[in-house]
């Protein structure tokens, strides 16, 4: 039984079973996700029959190491992490002077199909456990040291927003690992039956995958358009007042030459998000199999951020990191033993 992802409630039932008093919970907690332990013996100020005891009934913290780790040139780190159902995901480091930011995945493949993500070719085989997600967040803790997390890895996080949510929750909980909610951010293509409710129930920061400011082309480079069309997306968020200063909204915009960086684009997106309090992302594409999308040159790029600034819209131009690894944006997979679904 692994205590990691156990709320203090389920931790007072735990301790309850051997008779052990409520605040043991939250010693537990505290040990798990304050201090990064390992196993259930290190939580010395739990007298050493009851340490005993748990691990003999087989509770366990749920810590995990990865399997591989590979280096970029940049410095950008990638790791393979096992997850509960035997199968693996990948989960990526990046550093920046003082900065440095995990990207952590909630699905093992991704059913959303964008036609330019590796991940979701793989097609889909599972969605994480609670465990699964913030072991990732523990390991990475433990032995590297983190400011941020984006949830940006592989698989679409809402559509696995039960498990989402509760690891947001110990994630920024006093009683889990204490992190604030403004240094989170989840990224979505946006699914119109959990966009809402992930936005109620946390306060974490929001990334919408946009792409394309025109609904027939967005359908085609993204099928989930079908569902949540981004124009009506954006208007309920529009409506909401959270985004003044309680969370960031940005919007994460590949760009590619010819087909979503001309001035019918930028002057599309332009009205599109008018007057969200918002950011535009522009990320360089990298290229994957089976998908002949042309590149935009850094000229072009350039181009289309100033005239987004230039017209109210705050734009920055993402740096690319960990492409030689297969660990930057769209490219992240696993092994092949995923390949039959769940």
């Amino acid at each position: 039984m692994k205590l990691l992802g156990m709320t203090i409630a389920e931790l007072q039932d735990v301790a309850a079973k051997f008779s052990l008093p409520r605040f043991a919970a939250r010693q537990m907690a505290q040990w798990m996700y304050r201090k990064h332990v390992t196993s259930v013996l290190q939580m010395t100020n739990l007298s050493l029959a009851a340490r005993t005891q748990l691990k003999a009934a087989g509770y366990e913290v749920g810590y995990v190491e990865p399997l591989q780790t590979q280096r970029s040139i940049d410095g950008t780190e990638k790791y393979l992490f096992p997850t509960e159902s035997g199968q693996q995901v990948e989960t990526v480091l990046i550093p920046d002077n003082e900065r440095r930011t995990l990207c952590i995945s909630t699905q093992v493949g991704c059913k959303m199909n964008c036609l330019f993500c590796h991940t979701g070719k793989q097609g889909f085989h599972g969605n994480l456990t609670v465990t699964d997600i913030l072991a990732q967040v523990l390991w990475a803790q433990r032995n590297v040291g983190l400011t941020n997390i984006v949830v940006m890895g592989q698989g679409e996080p809402l559509d696995n927003l039960d498990n989402l949510l509760r690891a947001l929750d110990i994630l920024t909980s006093d009683d889990g690992f204490g992190w604030s909610s403004k240094r989170i951010t989840v990224s979505t293509v946006g699914l119109r039956k959990t966009l809402h409710r992930y936005l109620d129930e946390s306060q974490c920061h929001l990334a919408v995958s946009l792409h394309s400011p025109l609904h027939e082309q967005r359908l085609q480079l993204m099928p989930a358009e079908r569902q949540y069309p981004i124009a009506e997306l954006v208007d309920s968020l529009r409506q909401r007042d959270d985004f003044q200063h309680q969370r960031r909204l940005s919007f994460e915009y590949i760009v590619w030459h010819g087909l979503n960086d001309t001035p019918v684009h930028a002057q599309a997106l332009i009205q599109l998000l008018r007057p969200l309090n918002c950011r535009v992302n522009l990320i360089r594409w990298h290229a994957i199999p089976g998908a002949t999308l042309p590149p935009s040159d850094e000229p072009s790029m350039l181009q289309f951020r100033d005239h987004l600034t230039r017209h109210g819209i705050y734009t920055t131009i993402r740096a690319s990191r960990g492409e030689d690894i297969m660990a930057a944006c769209g490219l992240l997979a696993s092994p092949k033993k995923n390949s039959s679904p769940l």
